[in-house]
């Protein structure tokens, strides 16, 4: 499903009906999202994989990404305090 078009659709309800919806739309946006974090937690603990492995190459390119930042910053910066 297109995500465009319910939010075009919701855009162009908000602005004809802006002066006669009062209520607070809050509660249910909250709500929603906590069911969509639900769901995309189901979703994933649906699929098999391994955990350790996923983690251990996670923490690889976490540290990677690091220490390339951090070379790339002494490499433009000149090593100067």
């Amino acid at each position: 499903m297109n995500i465009f078009i319910p939010l075009v659709l919701g855009l162009l309800i908000g602005r004809l009906f802006r002066d006669r919806l009062k209520g607070s739309v809050d509660t249910p946006m909250s709500v929603t999202l906590l069911l969509l974090i639900f769901f995309m937690g189901v979703e994933a603990g649906k699929t098999d994989i391994n955990a350790l492995s996923v983690l251990l190459l996670s923490v690889l390119f976490a540290l990677l990404t690091i220490a390339g930042s951090l070379g790339f910053a002494i490499l433009i910066g000149g090593g100067r305090e």
